[in-house]
Protein backbone atom coordinates (compact mmCIF):
# COMPACT_ATOMS: atom_id res chain seq x y z
CA UNK A 1 0.00 0.00 0.00
CA UNK A 2 1.40 3.43 -0.49
CA UNK A 3 2.16 5.58 2.09
CA UNK A 4 -0.05 8.49 2.06
CA UNK A 5 2.24 11.84 2.36
CA UNK A 6 1.95 14.64 5.11
CA UNK A 7 3.73 18.03 5.10
CA UNK A 8 3.62 19.60 8.54
CA UNK A 9 3.32 23.72 9.13
CA UNK A 10 4.76 24.90 12.49
CA UNK A 11 7.53 23.40 14.31
CA UNK A 12 6.38 25.20 17.67
CA UNK A 13 5.69 23.43 20.98
CA UNK A 14 2.59 21.59 19.84
CA UNK A 15 4.44 19.96 17.08
CA UNK A 16 6.93 17.53 19.31
CA UNK A 17 3.93 14.74 19.84
CA UNK A 18 3.04 14.40 16.10
CA UNK A 19 6.72 14.30 15.19
CA UNK A 20 7.11 11.26 17.97
CA UNK A 21 3.54 9.91 16.74
CA UNK A 22 4.31 9.88 12.47
CA UNK A 23 7.67 8.53 13.65
CA UNK A 24 5.53 5.44 14.83
CA UNK A 25 3.69 5.52 11.60
CA UNK A 26 6.19 5.15 9.61
CA UNK A 27 4.78 1.93 7.76
CA UNK A 28 2.13 4.13 6.92
CA UNK A 29 2.76 7.69 6.42
CA UNK A 30 5.54 9.67 4.99
CA UNK A 31 6.58 13.36 6.21
CA UNK A 32 7.70 14.93 3.06
CA UNK A 33 8.44 17.99 4.21
CA UNK A 34 8.58 20.62 7.16
CA UNK A 35 7.97 24.26 7.23
CA UNK A 36 7.51 26.92 9.11
CA UNK A 37 8.09 30.62 10.31
CA UNK A 38 11.29 30.65 12.03
CA UNK A 39 14.02 28.96 10.39
CA UNK A 40 16.16 28.20 13.48
CA UNK A 41 13.32 26.20 15.02
CA UNK A 42 12.63 24.74 11.45
CA UNK A 43 15.91 23.40 11.35
CA UNK A 44 16.06 22.32 14.95
CA UNK A 45 12.89 20.71 14.94
CA UNK A 46 13.63 18.41 11.13
CA UNK A 47 16.61 17.88 12.46
CA UNK A 48 15.92 16.09 15.71
CA UNK A 49 13.25 14.12 13.86
CA UNK A 50 14.78 13.27 10.51
CA UNK A 51 12.19 14.72 8.23
CA UNK A 52 13.53 16.80 5.39
CA UNK A 53 12.57 20.66 5.58
CA UNK A 54 10.59 21.98 2.33
CA UNK A 55 11.40 25.30 0.55
CA UNK A 56 8.13 26.89 1.18
CA UNK A 57 4.26 25.72 1.73
CA UNK A 58 3.85 27.06 -1.97
CA UNK A 59 6.28 23.92 -2.77
CA UNK A 60 4.16 21.88 -0.54
CA UNK A 61 0.52 22.72 -2.24
CA UNK A 62 2.35 22.52 -5.68
CA UNK A 63 3.68 19.27 -4.75
CA UNK A 64 0.54 16.67 -6.66
CA UNK A 65 1.54 13.67 -4.54
CA UNK A 66 1.49 15.61 -1.21
CA UNK A 67 -1.88 14.19 0.55
CA UNK A 68 -2.35 16.06 3.45
CA UNK A 69 -1.29 19.09 5.80
CA UNK A 70 -0.78 19.08 9.37
CA UNK A 71 -1.28 22.05 10.58
CA UNK A 72 0.31 23.43 13.96
CA UNK A 73 0.21 26.89 13.37
CA UNK A 74 -0.69 29.85 15.63
CA UNK A 75 -4.26 29.92 15.38
CA UNK A 76 -4.92 33.17 14.10
CA UNK A 77 -2.73 31.90 10.84
CA UNK A 78 -5.62 28.74 10.77
CA UNK A 79 -8.14 30.07 8.16
CA UNK A 80 -5.87 31.14 5.07
CA UNK A 81 -3.67 28.11 5.43
CA UNK A 82 -6.72 26.11 5.02
CA UNK A 83 -8.10 28.11 2.72
CA UNK A 84 -4.73 27.48 0.87
CA UNK A 85 -4.70 23.96 1.29
CA UNK A 86 -8.19 22.85 0.59
CA UNK A 87 -7.60 24.67 -2.65
CA UNK A 88 -4.86 22.60 -3.55
CA UNK A 89 -6.82 19.76 -2.77
CA UNK A 90 -4.95 18.61 0.13
CA UNK A 91 -6.51 16.87 3.30
CA UNK A 92 -6.08 18.81 6.32
CA UNK A 93 -5.70 17.64 10.28
CA UNK A 94 -5.80 20.90 12.20
CA UNK A 95 -4.43 21.89 15.69
CA UNK A 96 -7.47 23.08 18.09
CA UNK A 97 -8.82 25.64 17.70
CA UNK A 98 -10.02 26.01 14.29
CA UNK A 99 -9.31 29.86 14.66
CA UNK A 100 -9.70 32.91 16.75
CA UNK A 101 -13.02 33.59 15.89
CA UNK A 102 -16.26 31.78 15.24
CA UNK A 103 -16.51 33.39 11.82
CA UNK A 104 -13.12 32.43 11.20
CA UNK A 105 -13.87 28.83 12.24
CA UNK A 106 -16.76 28.42 10.57
CA UNK A 107 -15.09 29.80 7.23
CA UNK A 108 -12.36 27.05 7.62
CA UNK A 109 -14.86 24.04 7.70
CA UNK A 110 -16.64 25.66 5.38
CA UNK A 111 -13.42 25.89 2.67
CA UNK A 112 -12.76 22.10 3.27
CA UNK A 113 -16.48 21.09 2.86
CA UNK A 114 -16.66 23.39 -0.55
CA UNK A 115 -13.53 21.36 -1.65
CA UNK A 116 -14.12 17.96 -0.67
CA UNK A 117 -11.63 17.04 1.52
CA UNK A 118 -11.08 16.01 5.17
CA UNK A 119 -10.59 18.42 8.14
CA UNK A 120 -9.50 16.77 10.94
CA UNK A 121 -9.22 18.18 14.13
CA UNK A 122 -6.52 17.60 17.03
CA UNK A 123 -8.54 16.68 19.52
CA UNK A 124 -6.59 13.81 20.66
CA UNK A 125 -8.16 12.95 24.50
CA UNK A 126 -10.62 11.26 22.48
CA UNK A 127 -7.81 8.54 22.01
CA UNK A 128 -6.94 7.79 25.49
CA UNK A 129 -7.94 4.46 26.49
CA UNK A 130 -9.97 5.24 29.70
CA UNK A 131 -11.57 8.38 27.53
CA UNK A 132 -12.88 5.41 25.15
CA UNK A 133 -14.55 3.40 28.11
CA UNK A 134 -16.08 5.93 29.20
CA UNK A 135 -17.37 6.78 25.99
CA UNK A 136 -18.66 3.66 25.37
CA UNK A 137 -20.67 3.28 29.06
CA UNK A 138 -22.50 6.78 27.59
CA UNK A 139 -23.27 5.17 24.27
CA UNK A 140 -24.06 1.52 24.63
CA UNK A 141 -26.11 2.18 27.72
CA UNK A 142 -24.74 1.44 30.81
CA UNK A 143 -24.84 4.05 32.36
CA UNK A 144 -28.24 4.78 31.39
CA UNK A 145 -29.72 8.19 30.62
CA UNK A 146 -27.65 11.27 31.67
CA UNK A 147 -28.68 13.23 34.32
CA UNK A 148 -25.55 15.72 34.82
CA UNK A 149 -21.99 16.13 33.42
CA UNK A 150 -19.10 19.00 34.38
CA UNK A 151 -16.06 19.10 33.64
CA UNK A 152 -13.45 20.19 36.66
CA UNK A 153 -10.19 21.17 35.34
CA UNK A 154 -7.64 22.84 37.82
CA UNK A 155 -4.18 23.10 35.79
CA UNK A 156 -1.36 25.36 36.55
CA UNK A 157 0.71 27.56 34.09
CA UNK A 158 3.25 29.78 35.49
CA UNK A 159 3.74 33.13 34.56
CA UNK A 160 6.62 32.14 31.99
CA UNK A 161 4.25 30.45 29.91
CA UNK A 162 2.42 33.74 29.36
CA UNK A 163 5.49 35.91 28.87
CA UNK A 164 5.63 34.13 25.68
CA UNK A 165 4.30 36.26 22.50
CA UNK A 166 0.66 35.89 22.10
CA UNK A 167 0.15 33.13 24.62
CA UNK A 168 -3.05 33.98 26.18
CA UNK A 169 -3.88 36.76 23.98
CA UNK A 170 -7.21 37.19 21.66
CA UNK A 171 -5.00 38.25 18.71
CA UNK A 172 -3.31 35.37 18.35
CA UNK A 173 -5.22 32.55 20.12
CA UNK A 174 -8.38 33.71 20.62
CA UNK A 175 -8.97 33.24 24.21
CA UNK A 176 -7.53 31.83 27.18
CA UNK A 177 -8.01 28.47 29.38
CA UNK A 178 -11.15 27.94 27.43
CA UNK A 179 -9.68 27.67 23.69
CA UNK A 180 -6.17 26.78 24.67
CA UNK A 181 -6.65 23.97 27.73
CA UNK A 182 -9.98 23.15 28.27
CA UNK A 183 -11.12 22.64 24.89
CA UNK A 184 -10.39 19.04 24.76
CA UNK A 185 -11.86 18.32 28.00
CA UNK A 186 -15.21 20.18 26.61
CA UNK A 187 -15.02 18.39 23.55
CA UNK A 188 -15.37 15.26 25.54
CA UNK A 189 -17.97 16.84 27.86
CA UNK A 190 -20.17 17.20 23.75
CA UNK A 191 -19.13 14.07 22.34
CA UNK A 192 -20.78 12.58 25.55
CA UNK A 193 -23.68 14.33 26.64
CA UNK A 194 -24.59 16.46 23.37
CA UNK A 195 -25.13 19.98 22.68
CA UNK A 196 -26.14 22.53 25.23
CA UNK A 197 -29.41 24.65 25.56
CA UNK A 198 -28.93 27.13 28.62
CA UNK A 199 -25.84 28.80 29.43
CA UNK A 200 -24.71 30.93 32.68
CA UNK A 201 -21.55 31.59 32.92
CA UNK A 202 -18.82 33.95 34.69
CA UNK A 203 -15.17 34.74 33.56
CA UNK A 204 -11.83 36.21 34.78
CA UNK A 205 -8.33 36.47 35.03
CA UNK A 206 -6.89 36.20 38.42
CA UNK A 207 -4.30 38.20 40.74
CA UNK A 208 -1.99 34.89 39.80
CA UNK A 209 -1.28 35.61 36.23
CA UNK A 210 -0.71 39.10 33.89
CA UNK A 211 -2.31 37.71 31.02
CA UNK A 212 -5.31 39.47 28.45
CA UNK A 213 -7.32 36.63 28.27
CA UNK A 214 -8.93 34.87 30.71
CA UNK A 215 -7.25 32.28 33.42
CA UNK A 216 -10.72 31.49 35.11
CA UNK A 217 -13.98 30.10 33.95
CA UNK A 218 -17.41 29.03 35.56
CA UNK A 219 -20.72 28.09 34.15
CA UNK A 220 -24.19 26.59 34.64
CA UNK A 221 -25.12 24.22 31.63
CA UNK A 222 -28.68 22.55 30.88
CA UNK A 223 -28.59 19.91 27.82
CA UNK A 224 -30.58 19.87 25.47
CA UNK A 225 -31.65 16.51 26.78
CA UNK A 226 -32.45 18.18 29.91
CA UNK A 227 -29.70 16.87 31.38
CA UNK A 228 -27.24 19.69 34.54
CA UNK A 229 -24.15 20.87 33.77
CA UNK A 230 -21.11 22.28 35.34
CA UNK A 231 -17.59 23.71 34.13
CA UNK A 232 -15.17 25.12 36.02
CA UNK A 233 -11.62 25.75 34.17
CA UNK A 234 -8.59 27.15 35.40
CA UNK A 235 -4.24 27.70 34.89
CA UNK A 236 -4.23 29.38 38.05
CA UNK A 237 -4.75 26.11 40.77
CA UNK A 238 -1.11 25.44 41.96
CA UNK A 239 0.68 22.96 40.76
CA UNK A 240 -2.14 21.50 38.84
CA UNK A 241 -4.27 18.78 39.18
CA UNK A 242 -5.61 15.84 36.74
CA UNK A 243 -8.61 17.11 34.92
CA UNK A 244 -11.86 15.51 35.98
CA UNK A 245 -15.08 14.41 34.35
CA UNK A 246 -17.55 13.23 35.96
CA UNK A 247 -21.45 11.22 34.13
CA UNK A 248 -24.29 10.89 36.37
CA UNK A 249 -26.71 8.60 35.15
CA UNK A 250 -29.45 6.57 35.88
CA UNK A 251 -27.44 3.25 36.44
CA UNK A 252 -24.21 4.56 38.07
CA UNK A 253 -21.97 7.64 38.51
CA UNK A 254 -18.61 7.52 36.09
CA UNK A 255 -15.82 10.38 37.27
CA UNK A 256 -12.74 10.29 34.71
CA UNK A 257 -9.64 11.78 36.59
CA UNK A 258 -6.73 11.99 34.32
CA UNK A 259 -6.82 8.72 33.18
CA UNK A 260 -8.16 6.74 36.22
CA UNK A 261 -11.44 6.22 35.51
CA UNK A 262 -14.17 5.04 38.25
CA UNK A 263 -17.65 3.68 37.62
CA UNK A 264 -19.81 3.25 40.77
CA UNK A 265 -23.27 1.45 39.89
CA UNK A 266 -26.20 1.74 41.57
CA UNK A 267 -26.26 -2.05 41.99
CA UNK A 268 -23.44 -1.93 44.11
CA UNK A 269 -20.87 -2.76 41.49
CA UNK A 270 -17.63 -0.98 41.22
CA UNK A 271 -15.19 -0.83 38.08
CA UNK A 272 -12.32 0.73 38.06
CA UNK A 273 -9.26 1.52 35.05
CA UNK A 274 -6.38 3.18 34.90
CA UNK A 275 -4.33 4.83 32.16
CA UNK A 276 -1.07 6.06 33.22
CA UNK A 277 -0.67 8.84 30.63
CA UNK A 278 -0.90 12.38 31.95
CA UNK A 279 -1.98 15.66 30.01
CA UNK A 280 0.13 18.07 30.67
CA UNK A 281 -1.81 19.65 34.24
CA UNK A 282 1.39 21.11 35.41
CA UNK A 283 4.40 23.74 34.67
CA UNK A 284 5.59 21.15 31.86
CA UNK A 285 2.37 21.47 28.94
CA UNK A 286 4.01 18.89 27.21
CA UNK A 287 4.33 16.29 30.07
CA UNK A 288 2.08 13.82 28.39
CA UNK A 289 2.68 10.70 26.32
CA UNK A 290 2.26 10.91 22.19
CA UNK A 291 0.45 7.59 21.96
CA UNK A 292 -3.20 9.64 21.83
CA UNK A 293 -1.79 11.87 18.88
CA UNK A 294 -0.41 8.72 17.16
CA UNK A 295 -4.29 7.05 17.28
CA UNK A 296 -5.67 10.27 16.62
CA UNK A 297 -3.11 10.86 13.44
CA UNK A 298 -4.03 6.89 12.45
CA UNK A 299 -7.21 7.46 12.01
CA UNK A 300 -6.59 10.32 10.16
CA UNK A 301 -4.66 8.32 7.69
CA UNK A 302 -7.60 5.97 7.58
CA UNK A 303 -10.56 8.15 7.10
CA UNK A 304 -8.55 9.19 3.98
CA UNK A 305 -8.36 6.32 2.24
CA UNK A 306 -11.79 4.71 3.04
CA UNK A 307 -13.60 8.27 2.19
CA UNK A 308 -14.92 8.49 5.90
CA UNK A 309 -15.03 11.16 8.56
CA UNK A 310 -12.12 11.32 11.20
CA UNK A 311 -13.49 10.84 14.62
CA UNK A 312 -12.94 14.17 15.75
CA UNK A 313 -14.24 16.85 12.27
CA UNK A 314 -14.32 20.12 11.67
CA UNK A 315 -18.13 20.32 13.04
CA UNK A 316 -17.44 18.70 16.56
CA UNK A 317 -14.36 21.47 16.85
CA UNK A 318 -17.35 24.11 15.79
CA UNK A 319 -19.68 23.12 18.29
CA UNK A 320 -17.16 23.27 20.69
CA UNK A 321 -16.00 26.91 20.22
CA UNK A 322 -19.65 27.77 20.20
CA UNK A 323 -19.93 26.57 23.41
CA UNK A 324 -16.41 29.03 24.46
CA UNK A 325 -18.33 31.37 22.60
CA UNK A 326 -21.58 31.55 24.84
CA UNK A 327 -19.53 31.41 28.16
CA UNK A 328 -17.01 34.15 27.28
CA UNK A 329 -20.45 36.30 25.77
CA UNK A 330 -20.08 38.64 28.76
CA UNK A 331 -16.54 39.36 28.68
CA UNK A 332 -15.80 43.22 27.85
CA UNK A 333 -12.44 42.74 26.91
CA UNK A 334 -13.14 40.24 24.20
CA UNK A 335 -12.97 41.86 21.03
Amino acid sequence: MRKTRIAIVGAGLAATPHALALKELNDEVQVVGVVGRSPERLKHFASTHGFPVSESFDAVLNDRSVDAVLVLAPPNTHLELVERAAAARKHVLLEKPLDISMTRAERTVQVCRDAGVRLGVVFQNRFRPAVQRLAALATNGTLGPIAFAGVDLRWWRPQSYYDEPGRGTYARDGGGVLMTQAIHSLDILLWLAGDVSEVVAATATTALHSMEAEDFASAALTFESGAAGQILATTAAFPGFPERIDLIGENGTAVLEGGHLRVFFRDGRVDEFKDPSSSGFGAKPMDFSHTAHRDLLKDFVAAIREDRAPLATGDDALRVQRLIERITANTERRP
